[in-house]
């Protein structure tokens, strides 16, 4: 998405007019900021100027900045030069399934607000696989050698049904 792009949905939600407001400019710049590049009509907006200023810095603490007003934070992405192995997307995969398993149990037991022995006893399991599986990824990632998921990729467990029937309860 372009920022002028970005600038016509914001402005489209927020009230141009109220922007111009806000800031003491006039309503005609805020509707210019959100028309294509100079050379179609429109001005170069704030957000284009962030990019061209933290770009001729080389300076992210400008976007950290901005990121933390904004009750965030920023997180450049690393640059690589080679392809990721086509093995690591399995074994995000995997991470992300584990998680997703451990929360399905995690629901199921919290379902009726009380946790039985045995749920504690298969929430820890699920933890623990997940605990498990994380723990091979992120050696692999420290050392920057993917082959051991190639070479041994995690084995899941069978799966326990997180929803199993409900015992049977003693009338009273």
């Amino acid at each position: 998405m372009q920022s002028h792009e970005l600038l016509r949905e914001v402005l489209h939600k927020a009230g141009a007019k109220q922007v111009a407001d806000h800031l003491g400019l006039s309503t005609s710049l805020i509707y210019k900021w959100a028309q294509p590049p100079q050379n179609e009509g429109g001005v170069e907006n704030p957000l284009d100027r962030i990019d061209a200023l933290a770009r001729s810095t080389g300076d992210h603490r400008l976007i950290q900045w901005l990121c933390q007003r904004g009750g965030g934070f920023f997180v450049k992405n690393p640059h690589t030069d080679q392809p990721h192995p086509e093995h690591l997307i399995p074994a995000t995969n995997e991470i992300v399934q584990e998680f997703a398993d451990l929360l399905a149990v995690v629901a199921a037991a919290a379902a009726d607000n009380q946790i039985t022995g045995a749920e504690s006893k298969d929430i820890r399991a699920r933890w623990e696989e997940l605990k498990s599986v994380t723990e091979h990824f992120v050696v692999c990632c420290e050392e920057g050698d993917f082959r051991p998921l190639k070479e041994n990729p995690p084995r899941r467990p069978a799966r326990r049904d997180p929803h199993p029937p409900a015992p049977a309860r003693p009338a009273a």
